[in-house]
């Protein structure tokens, strides 16, 4: 098809009725489990921030939308509106296919940054090609409002189980199993690509930004039914750079606590499992993470530690720092303890997820 042909079908699609269907975020929301939802902004908006679960058919590339938005700021929206129709007539057939593989029976929800005209376009184009298009009215600038609106309290209207206990106790193991066996579980170290402290990126994909990192966890939230328990690790406000939501973490405060505990063995062969990944068992990572902690236990045991490293002597270093530095920072009970509902040994971490899981069992009765 020529560049002129699709120049007039733009034009005329711009100003024609069309019969995609408008709907509100929270109805996108639930179709979400059947149908697949679509942004169709730039990789980078999407990479900054999207519904979790939906896929990125950019109407427009990063450099595209930098030319349109600067068409737009000094010439006008109708000046505009002409460069997005001279950039898009290329290669909208390949936009087009692109929805042929990933629609379900030709069914799909799409949306852009305010429900204007990037989604307008695709939708008219998609219901011209057959499609039965939804667009989400508002955008995700909608999604964002409705995220926000979700914090919005002081408290969240669920029931958390914190769990607590030192470095290496296998919180994480637990909350991951648990979550296989069906319980609601929220895994913010997961979420945030990032296990705290100065050890906490070893190993891990790049974070989410904030605004990410929210979604995410209301996503999780939506799974869980109103006053319903949900599994937690216990953390501080802060996961590396990213802040937990004051009302996510005013909810684990007052949640219901279980402390896990295990012997220096067992949480230093767990830490190795975590943190020794990729080609050089990541010492470089290490190294550098352990030299980050100059001031808190002096250039001299620095330079032991990281000599140790360098010697293969992994686990001493290891057992140092949760013994010297970890154990003295969060001052958890290294046994049962009657400051907690439950105190769970996790050496055995299959009877541990047991234990736990009676508990919540009992509790949800």
């Amino acid at each position: 098809m020529s560049k002129g042909i699709l120049n007039l079908i733009i034009l005329s699609l711009l100003s024609e009725d069309t019969m995609y269907q408008d709907i509100s975020i929270e109805d996108a929301l639930n179709k979400m489990a059947e149908l697949p939802v679509v942004d169709l902004r730039s990789p980078g908006e999407f990479r900054e921030a999207t519904i979790p679960g939906a896929l990125n058919i950019p109407l427009l590339d990063n450099v595209e939308r930098a030319i349109v938005g600067t068409v737009y700021k000094h010439e006008g929206p109708e000046k505009a509106r002409y460069m997005a129709m001279e950039l898009l007539s290329p290669k909208l057939p390949a936009f087009v296919y692109s929805f042929k593989e990933v629609a379900l029976e030709k069914k799909i929800v799409i949306f852009c940054w305010r429900g204007g005209e990037r989604s307008h376009f695709a939708a008219s184009i998609l219901d011209l090609m057959g499609f039965k298009v939804f667009r989400i009215t508002g955008g995700f600038k909608a999604y964002r409002k409705h995220v926000l609106q979700f914090f919005d309290r002081e408290i969240l209207p669920y029931r958390a189980v914190a769990l607590h206990g030192l470095t290496g106790v296998g919180k994480t193991d637990v909350l991951l199993e648990l979550k296989s066996w069906g319980f609601n579980v929220l895994d913010l170290e997961g979420l945030a690509r990032h296990r705290g402290s100065v050890f906490g990126k070893i190993g891990q994909l790049p974070s989410p930004g904030q605004k990410m990192f929210e979604s995410l966890i209301e996503s999780e939230f939506r799974l869980v039914q109103i006053n319903s328990y949900f599994l937690v690790e216990c953390e501080s406000k802060r996961i590396g750079k990213l802040i937990i939501p004051s009302a996510v973490f005013n909810t684990m405060g007052k949640g219901i606590n279980i402390l896990l505990y295990a012997n220096v063995k067992s949480r230093t062969e767990r830490i190795k499992r975590d943190y020794l990944t990729g080609k050089d068992g990541n010492l470089t990572a290490l190294k550098a993470a352990i030299e980050r902690l100059a001031k808190y236990i002096g250039n001299r045991k620095v330079t032991e530690l990281t000599d140790l490293l360098g010697s293969g002597k992994i686990s001493s270093v290891i057992e140092f720092l949760l013994l010297n530095y970890y154990d003295p920072l969060y001052k958890y009970p290294s046994g049962p303890s009657d400051d907690y509902f439950l105190s769970v040994n996790t050496e055995n971490l299959g009877m541990a997820v047991k234990e736990i899981a009676c508990f919540i069992e009992e509790l949800s009765l």
